[in-house]
């Protein structure tokens, strides 16, 4: 039996999931199970995970709809009721995990929180460059490597150098409050369908930060680790992007907070 299930949603972007489970494939700790939260996409990606099972050091359920346009949502909260581990972490199909990722997470998983990782962005020319190999020898996670492929200097690089006592002083000093965030964050599966999982309502923007507060007000206080877990980003187009869809969270994420809201009625159980 394993310990954490770790959710990794995705739709149509076989490259670069195929280098996310490799990441996962080189973890320190290695209990765990990954379920794939497929948007509906096309059957390359169902033939990539159906081989990449065959060397994967863990075991993967892929989990899949018809396409209907952007349903994160949806996916995710059937995600969530095929894991069979107490503890999930979430993240996301264009997020590379540093080896001491889920080790991170199951050495500050605590009863009554969950945890809230960040991301490290690298630009598209580098993304374009990241191979299994580099991967494995944890260059993509390298300042040095990274700033000879054309990475600027900035504060953000912290993300990548910051261990021990430098970040955890660095996570608690952050202004950046700690949220759910969709690419990384964990907690406990009960808590997670206490809240009833994701309101489906919500297509792109701010759907993982209201499961967020809905956490919250149900009682839970956050960790913050966006120093300790570390993801590189790659980047990608994000056409699924609109203000209308935007504005439309925003409504409901108010509501959420205004009115101390905790189960959604338009969740994993339609109430």
């Amino acid at each position: 039996m394993k310990d954490i299930s770790i959710i990794i949603s995705t739709y149509n972007s076989e490259a670069y999931l195929e280098l996310v489970l490799y990441g996962y494939n080189y973890q320190t700790l290695n209990n765990f199970e990954v379920v794939i939260a497929d948007d509906g996409s096309r059957a390359s990606t169902k033939e990539l995970i159906e081989n990449f099972k065959k060397i994967a050091k863990y075991p993967i359920k892929h989990v899949w709809h018809e396409d209907n346009g952007f349903q994160k949502s949806q996916i995710l909260n059937k995600a969530i009721v095929n894991c069979s581990c107490d503890y999930i972490i979430m993240s996301d199909g264009d997020c590379i995990p540093r080896k001491d990722f889920v080790e991170t997470h199951h050495h500050h998983k605590e009863d009554g929180y969950f945890l809230s990782g960040g991301y490290f962005m690298l630009p598209m020319s580098i993304s374009k460059i990241i191979t299994k190999e580099s991967i494995e020898k944890g260059e993509c996670f390298d300042l040095k490597w990274l700033k000879s492929k054309g990475l600027k200097s900035s504060f953000k690089n912290n993300k990548l150098n910051s261990k021990g006592s430098k970040a955890k002083l660095l996570n608690s000093i952050t202004p950046t409050k700690a949220t759910w965030n969709g690419h990384n964050a964990s907690g406990w599966k009960k808590d997670i369908l206490t809240v009833n999982g994701f309101d489906e309502r919500m297509q792109y923007g701010g759907q993982d930060r209201e499961l967020g507060e809905r956490l919250v007000n149900l009682g839970l206080k956050s960790k913050q680790i966006r120093y300790s877990a570390v993801v590189i980003h790659l980047d990608h187009p994000r056409g699924y992007k609109t203000k209308e869809s935007i504005n439309k969270n925003l409504k409901i994420r108010e509501n959420t907070r205004n009115s101390k809201v905790i189960k959604t009625p338009f969740g994993i159980e339609k109430l």
